[in-house]
């Protein structure tokens, strides 16, 4: 059973970049499409944004033009690159599937973005 493990998260301040990685035991390719969500401070986990196995992308509102989702099929890897990070995007970031399995999500990397 494939699964999934999130890093690349830390400390930073407003407008810096991050770039997170999901690391998929078993092969990413099979797993079709993958997603990035997060989770804030007392706020539901949230989807950011999604890749098809197409190359077709969707991004929420709140992200656009600042967030930038890829995978490394070789590397069985899916990553997220985070620019001009703002303090509402302090959250836990989990990948999954999308839609999402229960069965994989992780424990996630943490993302603090400080004003």
């Amino acid at each position: 059973q494939a699964q999934l493990v999130e890093s690349g998260g830390g400390f930073i301040q407003a407008g810096g970049s991050l770039r997170l990685s999901c690391a998929a035991s078993g092969t990413i390719r099979s797993l079709g499409t993958m997603g990035w969500y997060r989770q804030g401070p007392g706020k539901q986990r949230e989807l950011v944004a999604w890749l098809g196995s197409s190359g077709s992308t969707y991004y929420a509102d709140s992200v656009k033009g600042r967030f930038t989702i890829s995978r490394d099929n070789a590397k069985s890897t899916l990553y997220l690159q985070m620019n001009s990070l703002k303090v509402d995007d302090t959250a836990v970031y989990y990948c999954n599937t999308f839609p999402g399995r229960l069965s994989l999500w992780g424990q996630g990397t943490q993302v603090t973005v400080s004003s």
